[in-house]
């Protein structure tokens, strides 16, 4: 018999569980960003698509050598950013329309367009600007030190610069375009799909997979495209619905074998993600699976695993701003022949100053609403 009582009080995702999602996200992220900068990789499709990349990937696939974890790590890892937009969709659910995500004795906010815009940009503010200002330090005393035009810097600050020309030259670290990419969403969400009905949402990932399809895929037009919130509106509004529709989710798991959905969820997903990013079409809805296979990884995990993931998501902010830094240090190891020190050396420095930078940004003040 189904427990309705207990379904309706309950959610979906847990905050254990979604910072075991965070864990494994982080970990595809901050290892791609690393793993695609050496020459010998294979190279990702992020913002664009390339029939070259997908040759290369089959090719290490077939012929494969001790390289082939990070050529898997160039190619896929960068696909922790859908995870990272899916989780931050369904957290907006739970916390401003639900009300299950907020701390025990908190009550649901009701704000207004400009609070919540200006809370959102100031939380990772606080997250950036820590990272920032310690990686153009370290870039300006290094070799290959980025040259930065005063509008870049202006634009970094203020996270617009995602809308610039040509984006991919002027972000600098790059995994930073992704504070932009949030705030746009942000933005999206609370004036377009704040407590709206489901359709808006369900139109809104239609308009933006339609447009991409239009598009060259090779093309600048692409590009652009991809480093704005279009490009993440898919994996985004998936997070929304699941939201939504949650207690439909958790009855539907009630009156079947959950553990056995998972599995065969994360098959599917694993051979999805896989098969459809040999076209571009199949390219575009790889997200979806991406956060499905996730979701699923997530419930299946043992337990002793799903801790140090939990703890992994729990400094994943921090890593996010931090690796950047550590990659510049180390990557030259690698490019000298040493793959797999240079890896694990960037690994546990990566790690451990991310536990140094989540206790610094502890000091700085939350914003408020």
């Amino acid at each position: 018999m189904i427990r309705n009582d207990l379904i309706m009080n309950a959610e979906f995702l847990s905050r254990a569980e979604c910072n075991v999602l965070r864990g494994i996200a982080i970990i595809g992220i901050f290892l791609h960003n690393y793993c695609h900068w050496l020459g010998p990789m294979v190279k990702e499709n992020e913002y664009q698509f390339f029939r070259s990349n997908v040759t290369g990937l089959n090719g290490v696939l077939v012929s494969p050598d001790a390289s082939l974890p990070a050529h898997l790590l160039s190619f896929f890892g960068h696909y922790g950013v859908p995870v990272f937009l899916f989780l931050s969709a369904y957290g907006l659910v739970m916390k401003y329309e639900d009300g299950l995500g907020l701390p025990e004795g908190e009550r649901r906010v009701e704000p207004n367009a400009f609070d919540f815009v200006r809370y959102h940009f100031l939380k990772l503010f606080k997250m950036m600007i820590v990272g920032f200002v310690a990686f153009t330090m370290l870039d300006q005393i290094t070799p290959g030190a980025h040259h930065y035009a005063a509008m870049d810097v202006v634009a970094q600050l203020g996270m617009f610069n995602n809308v610039l020309p040509h984006p991919d030259k002027i972000i600098w670290p790059g995994p930073y375009w992704f504070f932009g990419l949030m705030l746009q969403l942000y933005l999206v969400y609370r004036l377009f799909l704040y407590r709206k009905k489901t359709w808006v949402t369900v139109v809104l990932m239609a308009v933006c997979v339609l447009l991409q399809l239009f598009l060259d895929p090779e093309g600048e037009a692409m590009n652009r495209y991809r480093y704005n919130f279009m490009g993440g509106m898919l994996p985004f509004g998936l997070g929304l619905l699941m939201g939504r529709y949650q207690q439909q989710i958790m009855a539907w798991r009630e009156r079947h074998n959950a553990r056995q959905a998972d599995g065969i969820i994360l098959i599917f997903s694993v051979l999805l993600s896989y098969f459809l990013s040999m076209s571009f079409i199949g390219w575009t809805f790889v997200p979806v699976f991406i956060c499905t296979g996730a979701v699923a990884m997530g419930k299946l995990l043992p337990r002793t695993l799903a801790h140090w993931l939990e703890w992994m998501g729990g400094i994943s902010a921090a890593l996010f701003v931090c690796h950047p830094i550590t990659r510049k240090i180390f990557i030259p190891i690698s490019r000298g022949g040493d793959l797999y020190a240079g890896l694990l050396l960037y690994i546990v420095a990566s790690v451990c100053l991310a536990w140094l930078f989540k206790q610094l940004m502890r000091k700085i003040p939350n914003p408020k609403m």
